[in-house]
């Protein structure tokens, strides 16, 4: 699905210089590295504060201590994501109340956030899937309506632009009150390692934010607040800054291969290809197919007989995972999600596919769905 080695083989000077360089310097923690990389990305992004932190699932459970969020509150999110969006909200004592998506971008329906905001409601966390960014437009006016806080989950969208009604831009992630990635290796910015970050504007969310992935530390060993221990080491910080400055291309690359896909699957009846909202780029960090009247484990087995994985994202929908049952609850309550999860198939996607690959794959595709 991934291919990092060829990734680095492309890089291998610059990224093994990079590491020698931290050993032998020894600041292994919040050294250098770290610092220049949150720079970096700070002017990447254009934003105020990144504070980097040890996983993306840190990040959003950091940014939940951050805002003060008590037992019993509620948090809005999609039943169409990966666990670790629901996880912090439920390791938190908090309660996570799930809503559907689109049957286009697969991100989350402001309308159906709108119909869940109750009077407990505090904080809505949007998953920017598979590349490109939900409605923020809309999830922004909505959180300002019922005075909610907004969670930017971009962890599978760093490096996508968002087109406001007023024509003007910001990166995926800097458009809430707070946003997070990861650096899985297989993110479209990816370490050598585990490795995650929060993006915010705000000065004094920045300051909370740091306060918390320090053990609560404002002052060394005094510690004012509950916190936790969350680094982003400084090997994985100097990988980072090298690739970096790639990040643009390789999101280039990705598009490339999906225009390749979707030109390929075009006008098949049995297959719908990935949705553009009109708002937000896509850079395509997954490549999902919806079919139609296609054994899916069928059409997986047939790619695998030729060498070519397949996976899906995601199998069984939040409600429905049994550490998050909820009786509030039950099959049928969130249709689009609980198609696509029977539906979806994601093919390769990554920076190093060529046009053999791209032609093997799509002929793969097709001659199984069309036989």
């Amino acid at each position: 699905m991934v291919d990092l080695k060829s990734q680095y083989e492309k890089i291998k000077g610059e990224i093994d210089t990079a590491i020698h360089e931290v050993i032998d310097s020894t600041a292994f923690i919040n050294g250098p590295a770290v610092q220049q990389f949150q720079k970096d990305l700070e002017s990447y992004l254009g934003v105020k504060h990144v504070i980097p932190c040890g996983n993306g699932t840190d990040a959003l459970q950091v940014c939940m201590m951050a805002l003060g969020l008590q037992p019993g509150d509620e948090v809005i999110t999609t039943s169409f994501t990966f666990i670790a969006t629901a996880e912090v909200i439920a390791l938190l004592g908090l309660t996570p109340i799930v809503v559907d998506v689109d049957p286009d971008t697969f991100n989350i329906d402001p309308a159906a956030i709108e119909r869940a905001i109750t009077s407990k409601t505090k904080a809505v966390v949007p998953v920017h899937l598979f590349g490109q960014c939900a409605d923020m437009d809309a999830i922004m006016a909505l959180a300002e309506k019922h005075n909610l806080f907004v969670i930017e989950d971009a962890c599978q969208a760093i490096g996508a632009d968002y087109i406001f009604k007023d024509g003007s831009k910001k990166k995926a992630g800097t458009i809430a009150h707070m946003g997070c990635t990861s650096f899985f290796p297989s993110k479209n910015l990816g370490c050598y390692g585990d490795g995650g970050a929060i993006f915010t504007n705000d000065d004094e969310l920045a300051k909370q934010l740091r306060v918390v992935v320090n053990h609560g530390m404002t002052v060394r060993y005094y510690h004012d607040y509950v916190g936790v221990n969350s680094r982003l080491d400084s090997i994985q910080a100097a990988i980072l800054k090298v690739k970096l400055p790639h990040l643009d291309q390789y999101c280039a690359a990705r598009s490339y291969a999906a225009s390749y896909y979707s030109k390929a699957f075009a006008n098949n009846p049995k297959i719908k290809t990935p949705a553009h909202f009109k708002n937000s780029t896509h850079v395509f960090h997954q490549y999902t197919l919806v079919l139609d009247g296609v054994d899916r484990a069928g059409l997986i087995e047939h790619l695998g007989s030729k060498g070519i994985p397949a996976m899906i994202y995601y199998p069984v929908p939040l409600h429905m995972q049994k550490a998050y049952l909820d009786p509030r609850y039950k099959e049928g309550d969130f249709p689009v999600t609980e198609h696509l999860c029977k539906h979806v198939v994601s093919l390769p996607m990554h920076t190093e596919l060529d046009e053999e690959q791209l032609a093997l794959i799509t002929t793969s595709v097709l001659e199984y769905v069309n036989r």
